[in-house]
Formats: structure tokens, sequence, C-alpha cells
């Protein structure tokens, strides 16, 4: 599989698109005034501790307090692309019964914690006292002790020769290797150990000096951030579109990864890198609820509150033999598309997948294996129950940053983002009953103007010419609709006299 990295840096935004054998995967954007927050380490204040959910809130300096549970309030090893299994969990001091949150901080208590998930849905960030400090081979963790490996290195001996790496390094702290540190030498781990030791000691030194709440590390802007963890040695070519940009990045690898220096890219084509290879395609589809497949199904995606659903329809897809067949030849080309798209929208929490119903119990263990196969190409955590006898598979997947519909839209001011809207003849009964309301305002004989969308005004026109009719007789005033599609959704503006 051939994968690129191709990064667009416009002012005031940057994009990233991964791609693999010409298909876009993965998009990352980040906008100067809106630059994600995961990662940074800040020392923050204790505002409020809450026994009741076992949390707090701390002051990072932020519009709205970081959110502090207890299990981010001791010590745990996490990491950003590893998930060592229990026997790989360091010694770690206190480990046992978990303490309560009062025992763990105090209101008006100075500490540094680290943004793990950016403010999603009007919620503040959540944070950890846990560091984890990323360089391209290694993760430094300075509150911990031992070490392990990523869970996507599956090669044993592999796997134990990183230990040993690792197990060498002194200075305290504990260190995961990551994916990209498969098949380095000991003498390559050297700069990430030396640069994360020191980062490390610097923000400690830092935050002795107290002042919360008060910034004491920001994470890497997004092209190179991107480099150091999505960059490989199986990565084909990085392509940049802005000189600027390259020349970070060159210097960035030169330092890092000298073997990448080389398939560093200056794109100045004729065309637009993102258009020219199809990216700006894959984001407005990534937009829409509906996902075309190329036998003529569909795939529907819905986000809510509570959970993403994800639906098949075999749509013109009708198959050449019997149900069962046509179902599960539908199924199986869904599932590479559903893989991709949770991918490449960056859905996060309880996913539903309800794939078309199947009989045979070899069927739904085919599907099922071919989707677990396709969601373990993705980076972030994800874990799949079996098909249920609903033929639903239910997922979930880690969730750090705002998705993709998060960062490019917002919430219909229409319809407050159901969806939907009135339907004409429902605006237009409404409209009827607040003319009521308002007759009483009015003398006999008068004249009420009402601005509404022209369509609704066809509607009374031509297919409800009675619905105002009896005013005149009725409340002795007169109605008058006036077309405006300013109105927009809301369907009808009552002027005033």
């Amino acid at each position: 599989m051939r994968t690129e990295i191709l990064v667009n840096a416009t002012q005031p935004e940057t994009r990233v698109a991964v791609t693999e054998d010409g298909r876009t995967v993965e998009v990352f954007h980040e906008r100067r005034r809106h630059r994600s927050l995961v990662g940074n380490v800040y020392l923050g204040r204790v505002h409020r501790v809450l026994p009741g959910i076992q949390a707090a809130f701390v002051s990072i300096g932020l519009d709205r307090d970081a959110f502090l549970y207890v299990e981010d309030a001791v010590a745990a090893l996490d990491a950003f692309d590893a998930e060592p299994e229990k026997d790989e969990l360091p010694p770690a001091e206190g480990r046992g019964q978990r303490p309560r949150i009062d025992e763990v901080v105090k209101e008006g208590q100075e500490i540094v914690v680290q943004v793990t998930k950016d403010p999603l849905s009007g919620k503040g960030p959540r944070v950890t006292t846990n560091l984890s400090l990323p360089g391209r081979t290694i993760v430094y963790l300075p509150g911990m002790r031992g070490v392990a490996v990523s869970r996507r290195i599956s090669d044993e001996a592999e796997r134990e020769r990183l230990r040993r790496i690792l197990e060498a390094f002194s200075g305290g702290g504990g260190f995961i290797a990551r994916t990209a540190s498969a098949g380095c030498a000991a003498e390559d781990f050297q700069a990430d150990w030396r640069y994360l030791t020191e980062l490390a000691g610097r923000i400690q030194k830092k935050a002795e000096q107290g002042g919360a709440p008060l910034l004491l590390h920001r994470e890497l802007d997004l092209a190179v951030r991107v480099a150091r963890d999505l960059a490989a040695s199986d990565t084909a070519a990085i392509r940049v579109d802005d000189s600027a940009t390259r020349e970070r990045l060159a210097e960035f690898l030169a330092a890092v990864a000298p073997a990448l220096r080389a398939r560093l890219e200056q794109d100045s084509g004729p065309e637009p890198l993102f258009a020219r290879l199809g990216v700006e395609e894959a984001i407005e589809q990534a937009l829409a609820s509906h996902v075309p497949l190329p036998s003529g199904g569909t795939v529907v995606i819905h986000q809510t509150e509570a959970l993403v659903a994800i639906d098949v329809n075999t749509g013109k897809f009708l198959g050449k033999d019997e149900l069962e067949e046509t179902v599960f030849a539908n199924n199986l080309e869904a599932l590479g598309e559903i893989a991709r798209q949770i991918r490449l929208r960056d859905l996060g929490g309880l996913l539903v997948v309800d794939f078309i119903d199947m009989v045979d119990p070899d069927h739904k263990r085919q599907v099922f294996e071919k989707f677990e196969a396709e969601l373990a190409r993705d980076r972030a955590r994800t874990r799949v129950l079996q098909i249920s006898d609903f033929g639903l598979i239910e997922i979930t997947r880690q969730r750090s940053r705002g998705n993709l519909e998060r960062t490019l839209t917002r919430s219909c001011p229409e319809c407050g983002g159901t969806g939907r809207v009135k339907t004409d003849l429902t605006v237009a009964l409404d409209l009827r009953r607040e003319l009521e309301k308002a007759a009483a305002l009015y003398s006999a004989g008068e004249t009420i103007r009402a601005r509404v969308r022209p369509s609704l005004l066809r509607l009374v026109e031509n297919e409800e010419p009675d619905l105002f009719a009896d005013f005149g007789e009725r409340l002795g005033i007169q109605v008058e609709l006036v077309s405006d599609a300013s109105v927009g959704a809301a369907g009808f503006e009552i002027l005033k006299q």
C-alpha cells in the first residue's frame, strides 16, 4: 500500500491529508485562532472539587475550566499510540484501590496538567496529571517508571529488543516505544531521549515558579506534529505546497528522521494540491450524510449527542442471485467504506453500524472479521463488539479532538441543528394562530401584514386559499401576505403597526 502525506498551508489554515493508494483516509485541520489544545501542558489551579462525581474543575486560563477525573489524577500508564497489555504496566506508587478525588487534590491547589481532549459540545477540555511527552520514536512519561511497547508492533522478538533498549535509559520516568521505533537501532533513540528529558526539566522548572494559570508547554503545530506522529518508514512521500512549511519540515526531519528527509517534496503543480489529488472532493463527501457505493448501495451516517448511527442500504444494488447473496455482497462492499469514513470524519465515542440483516451465520462471521480487520488499520483506539442478532455492530473509538463535521460546520441557524424544518402548511397554521392573537391589537377594517417565505405564499394561493379568508368576516380585519425569501425557515414575520 502506497501511503502519502499531503500538506496544504495557507494563512490562516493548515491542512494535512493522509492517502492510501490514492484514496484520502485522514484529514486534519488547524486554524491560527483555533489551534488544538491536546498535548499542551499547563500549571492549573483547582477551582472546585466534586466528590459526587469523583472529579475536579481546574482553571488553566481558558473560558471554561478543564475537567479532571480521579482516574486521570493518579498514576496510570497511557500514551498517544500505545495500549500495553496488563503485564506491561510499570510499577506505580500507590497502585491498587482508587483513591477519592478529595484525597488527591484540594481546592486552590496548583497542579501541572496536560490536555487530553479538546473542548467538545460546550464542555471544557479534559486534562490529566500524568504527562505524556511524545517524540518520534518514544513517549516519555516523567511521572512513571518502567517501559512499554506500542500495541502496533506485534513481533515478540522486536518488542523484547525495544524493551531492552528502553530499560537502558537512565534519569527516571517511564518510556513507551512508538510504532515508528520498529527496526531502529539503540542510537536512534538518543536524540528523542535527550530532547524529551530536557523538555520535562524545563516544564518542571517553570512550574516551580508558580503563577497559575500558566501555559508551560505548547504542542507542536499541525504540520510538524503529523510528520512526527504519522511519517513512517513506509511513507512514500510527504508533499508540501508551501515553501516556508517545507523548510520547517525539512529541518525537523533532518534532526529526527534523516531517511524521510529525502521523501519530502515541494509541490508546485498547476492545480492546487488537494484539488488535484481528490482531497477536496473527499472532504465534501465526508460532510454529507449519504455516501454512495460503487455498486449503487449507500451508507448513511448521522451524528448525534449520544452516538453515531451508520446505516447500510442496498439502494440501486439489486444483485444477480438470491436475496441473501445480494445482502452479503452489499455488506462486504460497505464495510471498507465505513471504516474509511470513520477515519476520514474522525468519528468518536459510541458508533452503531446497522448492516443489512443476514441469515447465514457464516456470512455474519465473514462480515465481522473483515470489518474488524479494516478497523485495525485505524490509529485511534477502537473496541468492537460481535454482530448482534439484529445485525448491529457497536464500536467505541477514542476521541480527543473535534471531528471533521464539528471543525468545518456549525449547527444550522434555521433548524437548530435538527436537520429538519416545519412544512409550509405547519408554518401557515402557526401564522394563523399568531394572527388571531394579534387581531386584538387592530381596529376593525385594518390590515395585518406578514412577510412569509415564497413557498408558503404559493401554498396559500394555490392549495389553501380559504386558510385566511374568514378573518375579515370573523375578526373584522384583513390579512396581507408579502413574499420575502429572507425570512428563512421560520416562515413568517408579522409586521408591526
